[in-house]
């Protein structure tokens, strides 16, 4: 669980969300590439149902879909009807009063706490409690916040595919912004953060902004990039890429079907296929700036 902070608040990667059309057409997608899933029930919501793909650092990935496909969601619903990929993402915190207080603070509206529940196919009860920063999708740019109720590690603990193998956590959140200068004030606002690196990025077709010592990356479609702007269209703001941390680069380039690693702020990135994945961008940082 990745706890890294620039020279204001730091934050935790709890998990990140990938919406699916179906749950299992996506787990299998996974399964295909080593990464199998974990199927983790139904939310109290009575609608959605995930799976998830835990790694080593106590992060993971998400996959969350309608239990009946093509039901409206309560939660990410564009997402889920487009299989976008891509939708969302939270921190982890102790005391979400003590967050919304701070959030207030720095002239954050928010929404909770909102309790949640789930129960694990071998009948364990979950409980947890969500903060939702702003009136738009939980954790479409600022991340909505998550308090365990019940031990965290009854809610997510590493798949047998991840635990002790090449890919080590969640590393980083590509968000896709219409404009990175307010898009990056309102981190700044939010974190107390310093002014983020820009630079541009051919491979994603956009202009990028990361803070350093934070798992946060901003992308601004650039003239010529379709997809980004396309999805800002469709998705409105919201997360459009995953990086996942590569432990042993070596292995995880031999094993997963990449293509050619890029530059990325002073290290190295490699996407996986997109084709092998609905077309949705999950990287791995194969060396860190």
């Amino acid at each position: 669980m990745r706890g890294e902070r620039g020279e204001g608040a730091s934050i935790r990667i709890d998990h990140v969300t990938l919406a699916a059309a179906a749950l299992e057409p996506a787990r299998r997608r996974f399964a295909e590439l080593g990464l199998s899933t974990d199927y983790g029930g139904t939310h109290s919501n009575g609608v959605t149902h995930m799976a998830l793909l835990g790694f080593d650092d106590g992060s993971y990935l998400e996959l969350i879909s309608t239990l009946e496909p093509g039901a409206p969601s309560p939660l990410w619903d564009r997402q889920i009807r487009g299989n976008a990929g891509p939708a969302a993402w939270a921190v982890a915190t102790d005391d979400l009063a003590r967050e919304q207080e701070r959030l207030a603070g720095a002239g954050v509206v928010t929404r909770g706490p909102v309790p949640m529940t789930r129960v694990r196919p071998d009948g364990v009860p979950l409980a947890w409690e969500l903060l939702f920063p702003g009136d738009g999708p939980p954790g479409a740019t600022l991340p909505f916040a998550i308090s365990d109720r019940t031990p965290r590690n009854l809610r997510v603990k590493p798949s047998e595919s991840t635990s002790g193998g090449d890919v080590a956590g969640v590393a980083q959140v590509v968000i896709g912004v219409r404009d990175l200068e307010p898009a990056a004030a309102l981190f700044g606002r939010a974190y107390g953060w310093s002014e983020p690196v820009v630079s541009e990025n051919p491979g994603l077709g956009a202009r990028v902004a990361a803070f350093p010592g934070t798992p946060v990356v901003l992308a601004e479609p650039a003239t010529s990039s379709r997809w980004l702007a396309e999805r800002l269209a469709r998705y409105g703001e919201c997360p459009a890429a995953f990086l996942l941390a590569a432990s042993s680069p070596e292995r995880t380039t031999g094993r997963l079907p990449l293509l050619p690693p890029e530059p990325w702020f002073g290290g190295e990135l490699a996407w996986i296929d997109p084709e092998r994945l609905f077309g949705w961008r999950v990287g791995l940082v194969l060396k860190s700036g």
